[in-house]
């Protein structure tokens, strides 16, 4: 099993170039027009292109990029979403979390170890751009992945709603007193390879690796193919007994690689189909529309050109495999004992001036002047004080410690929640209805590994950490208009250890352009109890997530 920790001395030789080498990336961040679904849009390109590029290392690596902000109307910044970030928090990309808002006319260097292996992806963690476009694969490559004997290719295939507007425009229109209903924005269409191609050449005999992700805004999507199982090997990075499945449900945020073998005697092409999940009917694997259905894509395995590509595929019901009990490659147990936990009542709410917001214990996140990493570098002995912190729902963990998280998820939709800087177990999620979590509940023994984790209707989910990655990491619903909406909290991990910690001058740079203290606590204060200048209510014209007074 090769997910998690390097060993000290292999970390140490790789710190001085020794073993490894670096994979940089020079990159200008720019509006470029595209109509992945027929109709033209802006969208958020990289060096005058979009699908933005992929991010390829092998394990061991590090890898660097040099962002520029080229946009000239948004400020910006990039998370590599399921990187570990050891050592380098600074690197995380969280605006308002990890670093300052990227103003434009501004570059910052990233560069963090792939220190595991496995399929990522990287998006904006600002102003709710990754739906605009911001977002590419990340793919960290394995010498000694268990099942490289198993298969004779791999391509990636990504997956996501589409929104023709972009996203200041909805979210104006969701952040409003007037939408009492709490609703998000609905997409246009459904995106295969971003509009690019969904139909893959493939060769009779031949096995390939697939590597799924879903860089959607809101939807899980679920994937099917009628002629043959997907066998799944590793879900978010983090490596599973091979598990034959027929279909997946693959919420936003979450990977799936799976093997899929074309049969020797291969006389067609052979479709996939990719459903949107927009409605409830999905959820609850009831009975489900045709193809026709306009949220539905259809794409191919071709293995022969001249043959069909228009097969009508009618699904009966959805009733995908339960990614709960997958088991982990290396048969590790559950962590514990358990040293603290944290329980996340999530619903929705209104705010003081009568906005909608999303609530973890009837608290919405509000973004504060200061990150809270450079809080925690500056704040000394003060740092563990969460009160310091502003309203960004801050819990403590020592280091060593076991964390067990719970949350509830008292809303009637799925939401899928994601914490940043870890591989957590998931020991429970329930069906829908199953209400709030109780000491009694069952829990898997065995448990499987991944950075997302769907929690069902008016049910919970349960999962641990173990707190051996000093940092600040986000945990939030990856609905991206949830997290715009304050579905947000903050994990502190080992806050004595980041005293002192070090951010990068071309980071404080940026801090500096947009007016932003980079150290005190969330105002900026010297002193971590005074609260002057915390910001107390979220802002009633939608900005984005980030602070700044200069905008």
């Amino acid at each position: 099993m090769r997910r998690g920790r390097f060993p000290l001395l292999i970390v140490l030789a790789q710190a001085t170039g020794s073993l490894a080498k670096t994979v940089s990336y020079d990159w200008n961040v720019t509006w470029v027009f595209a109509s992945p679904d027929g109709f033209s849009r802006p969208v958020i390109g990289i060096n005058g292109e979009w699908p933005c590029p992929k991010i390829e290392a092998n394990i061991g690596d590090f890898v660097s990029i040099n962002l520029n902000n080229q946009l000239g109307n948004e400020t910006t910044g990039l998370h590599f979403h399921g990187i570990n970030q050891i050592s380098t928090n600074a690197m995380d990309g969280a605006v308002g979390v990890n670093q300052c808002p990227l103003p434009p006319g501004h570059s910052v260097k990233y560069r963090f170890l792939a220190d595991a292996a496995g399929t990522f992806w990287y998006h904006s963690h600002d102003m709710g751009q990754y739906p605009d476009g911001l977002r590419g694969p990340l793919i960290i490559h394995d010498s000694e992945d268990p099942y490289k004997d198993n298969y004779d290719e791999e391509f990636v295939i990504t997956l996501s709603d589409w929104y023709r507007d972009q996203t200041p425009t909805l979210m104006t229109t969701m952040i409003n007193p007037n939408n009492t209903d709490f609703a998000p924005p609905l997409p246009n269409a459904t995106l295969v390879n971003d509009g690019g191609n969904s139909h893959i050449s493939v060769k009779a005999g031949r096995t390939y690796r697939i590597r799924f992700i879903n860089w959607s805004a809101m939807f899980s999507t679920f994937v099917y193919f009628p002629d043959f199982d997907m066998d799944v090997i590793m879900i978010d990075a983090s490596y599973v007994k091979r598990q034959a499945a027929k279909q997946l449900r693959i919420s936003a945020a979450q990977r799936f690689d799976v093997l899929v073998t074309v049969p020797d005697d291969a006389d067609k092409n052979y479709p996939y189909l990719v459903v949107l999940d927009v409605n409830q009917d999905f959820a609850a694997a009831e009975p489900v529309r045709p193809i026709l259905y306009p949220f539905n894509v259809t794409g191919y395995l071709v293995t022969n050109d001249d043959k069909d590509k228009n097969e009508t595929i009618v699904v009966d019901k959805f009733e995908p495999f339960d990614d709960t009990t997958f088991a982990p490659h290396d048969d590790e147990g559950v962590y514990g004992p358990v040293d603290k936990q944290w329980v996340l009542n999530f619903d929705y709410c209104f705010d003081v001036n009568g906005y909608p917001r999303a609530c973890f214990n009837d608290t919405t996140y509000i973004a504060q002047k200061v990150p809270a990493l450079y809080s925690a570098a500056s704040l000394g002995d003060n740092n563990t004080e969460t009160e310091a912190y502003g309203q960004i729902g801050a819990f403590t963990v020592d280091y060593g410690e076991i964390l067990e998280i719970v949350i509830n998820n008292q809303n009637d939709a799925i939401h899928p929640f994601h914490l940043h800087g870890h591989q957590f177990q998931v020991l429970a999620r329930p069906d829908s209805d199953a209400g709030n979590w109780s000491a009694d509940a069952r829990i898997n023994d065995i448990p499987p590994r991944r950075d997302v984790v769907a929690i069902n209707p008016k049910s919970y989910a349960v999962f641990r950490i173990k707190a051996d990655n000093p940092g600040v990491f986000l945990l939030h619903c990856h609905v991206e208009w949830h997290v715009e909406m304050g579905l947000s909290a903050t994990l502190l991990e080992a806050p004595d250890r980041l005293r002192n910690y070090s951010i990068p001058q071309d980071h404080l740079d940026a801090c500096e352009a947009m007016g932003i203290p980079t150290t005190g606590n969330a105002a900026g204060n010297e002193e971590w109890d005074n609260t002057e200048g915390f910001v107390t209510v979220p802002p009633t014209d939608y900005t984005g997530s980030l602070y700044s007074e200069t905008t």
